[in-house]
């Protein structure tokens, strides 16, 4: 029977957040990419929250951007509200937070692919993959077409034999009702892919005109916005921007939601899938935190276009009734109307610990992942784990060495580290505090660590890199002038420092070390700098963050120093470690079936020891001799 048959480089499967940067990155590096999605009309949707960014998502996103990826400049198009998160405490946590409309973020990113150069959008559902002898060929659509690629990159984020769930009610649906992906998942398994069955869940819809704001907290956009994309002009993203509001969950909410606990799929044991420990459902969090008196309850607009609002911190998969019944206790919500059922849904993903760090297969060269598929939660983690999919990809074909980040160099290559080394029986969602080298690893200085790998890579311009060298120069000559910088004893500097409740001076000292005082910064220091340059907002927020924590990041560098050393000692590829003697069983099963590319990984495997490394250590210490 005929079928139609047509060649590419690089097939994307998935058209969400990791499928469009997996694409974007093949296609932008000259490789003849086709992206395969169910339904055109749901590139880059956001079927759940209607937001980028927020506590260490905001670090990966400027990651992405630094990288020449291109999430961040699409959330600088097409946000509503924008807000700098944790500015009270640190710069280490400092993240950016942003609400979008979501009809036009999925409709920019749309136009973006449709107009990228070597890249084709095709609406069609991939059944079964085309491999031979260990090596990927192509992909077999349902209608029986077969496409052959170099690489395949399986990007289904939460469409695996999906279901949504409320209730007694369950449709065999992907999120928001689109079509299921039904066919792939055994495909994978007939090719020997481990399979998990993860599951998630979105609030409830309501609609705006049925809401008394009047019993809420309005929660106000940033005066002055930052933009996520370092490439992003700060003055094109000052606007007027929409409030989000803030209420709160009482003990009727609860009472009601435990009233109601045998009626939820939740408890029941109709949803087999493990759900997100840390993104749980309100019935979850009602029986995990049973002295809690009230939990927040977001109320964000779904995009200037609809009157949807969206209520964050309530997923559930309760039935319909009861989520009437319980929304309509929370101050505000009494009068409520859903638009859209609060649902919880199901899918297939797979085991991550079968990925390199590449985040291709082990056993199935030229076939890589990103996104949900791998068991990670969350729209950010998916478009840096597509990215970087889609890069390696493209390096393989090319020929070229493929990119992995490590530990001390973003929160990127935390989140891959973790996927691929620990073992993950929920969804992955990223946290400051998975990061040893926050201080490092900031958001501001996202384009000083990976501008220049972006630009090796062949996705940040020469013009771009060249903008960020002139930064650091500045920087370094503004740091260098304010430790030359002598201020003397006199009247003038000592009412300045009463001002401000600082110690006044016995000597002169340089500006860089009034700096370092907690109570002043470099902003604050201008009346005293008759000689200070004019910089931009980003040159000087730099130059205060440097010599403010100058101490610590030393103390920190000196501790990647020590962790590049295990990351520096290789270990060979598919080595059965039953043949290192005075391993524990426990160490050589996990490091079998993990196959660490470093001593470094292998000491993060949980169930490999301290004791276990130095043995390892001194075992391939002497092969090498």
């Amino acid at each position: 029977m005929p079928y139609l048959e047509e060649t590419y480089d690089m097939i994307v499967v998935g058209a969400g957040h990791a499928g469009c940067e997996a694409a974007l990155a093949g296609a932008r590096l000259g490789l003849e990419t086709i992206m395969f999605t169910v339904s055109v009309d749901s590139i880059a949707l956001m079927p759940c929250n209607p937001n980028v960014g927020g506590s260490s998502k905001g670090h990966l996103v400027r990651e992405l951007d630094a990288l020449g990826g291109e999430m961040g400049k699409n959330i600088d198009k097409t946000f509503i509200q924008s807000k700098m998160l944790n500015e009270s405490k640190g710069p280490a946590v400092h993240s950016l937070r942003a609400q979008a409309d979501k009809q036009d973020y999925s409709r920019q990113m749309r136009r973006t692919l449709e107009n990228t150069d070597h890249l084709t959008i095709r609406q069609a559902e991939v059944s079964e993959l085309v491999v031979q002898e260990g090596e990927i060929r192509g992909v077999k659509t349902f209608s029986g077409a077969v496409y052959r690629g170099k690489c395949v990159i399986l990007c289904t984020g939460t469409y695996l034999k999906a279901r949504c769930i409320y209730g007694d009610v369950s449709n065999p649906t992907g999120p928001n009702g689109l079509q299921a992906a039904n066919h792939l998942t055994d495909s994978l398994k007939a090719n020997g892919i481990e399979m998990f069955r993860f599951k998630t869940g979105t609030p409830a819809r309501v609609d705006k005109r049925s809401i008394d704001f009047t019993k809420m907290e309005e929660q106000l956009g940033d005066e002055r916005v930052v933009p996520f994309s370092f490439s992003t002009d700060p003055e094109s993203v000052q606007k007027d921007q929409v409030s989000c509001w803030l209420t709160y969950t009482n003990e009727g909410t609860h009472d009601i939601i435990r009233r109601n606990l045998d009626r939820s799929p939740l408890f029941s044991g109709a949803i087999e899938g493990t759900g997100p420990r840390y993104c749980p459902s309100i019935e979850d969090k009602v029986v995990k935190f049973p002295d809690k008196e009230r939990h927040q309850v977001f109320v964000e607009p779904e995009g200037l276009y609809t009157n949807e609002m969206y209520l964050g911190g309530m997923s559930s998969s309760l039935p319909e009734d009861v989520q009437y019944a319980m929304y309509r206790t929370v101050p505000g919500l009494e009068k409520v109307k859903i638009v859209r059922n609060a649902y919880a849904i199901e899918y297939d993903c797979i085991n991550s610990l079968q990925l390199k760090p590449t985040l291709e297969f082990k056993k199935i060269s030229g076939l890589f992942a990103g996104g949900q598929f791998n068991g990670s939660s969350g729209y950010e983690e998916a478009a840096v784990q597509g990215f970087m999919a889609g890069v390696n990809a493209a390096m393989k074909i090319m020929g070229r060495d493929q990119v992995v980040l490590d530990r001390s160099q973003a929160y990127i290559g935390v989140l891959i580290d973790d996927l691929v080394t620990k073992e993950n029986h929920e969804p992955y969602r990223m946290m400051t505090s998975r990061a040893e080298y926050r201080l490092l690893l900031r958001q501001d200085n996202a384009d000083i660590r990976l501008r220049k790998i972006g630009h090796e890579i062949g996705l940040v311009s020469d013009g771009e890199y060249e903008k960020l060298l002139i930064k650091m120069d500045e920087i370094e000559h503004e740091i260098k002038r304010l430790q030359g910088t002598v201020i003397g004893v006199n009247s003038m500097v000592q009412k300045f420092l009463e001002k401000y409740g600082s110690t006044p001076l016995k000597s002169g000292v340089t500006l860089a070390e009034l700096v370092k005082r907690p109570e002043l910064d470099y902003e604050k220091l201008w009346e005293l700098d008759e000689r200070r340059p004019e910089l931009s907002p980003e040159v000087r927020e730099q130059v205060n963050i440097e010599i403010k924590y100058e101490g610590y990041i030393k103390r920190q560098y000196q501790q990647v120093e020590q962790y590049k050393k295990l990351e520096g000692k290789l270990l060979p590829e598919d080595f059965d470690y039953t043949q290192v003697k005075s391993l524990r069983r426990e160490a050589v099963q996990k490091l079998n079936k993990v196959q660490p590319a470093t001593i470094g990984q292998a000491s993060r495997i949980s169930g490999v020891s301290p004791a276990d490394i130095s043995v390892l250590l001194v075992h391939f210490a002497r092969k090498q001799q």
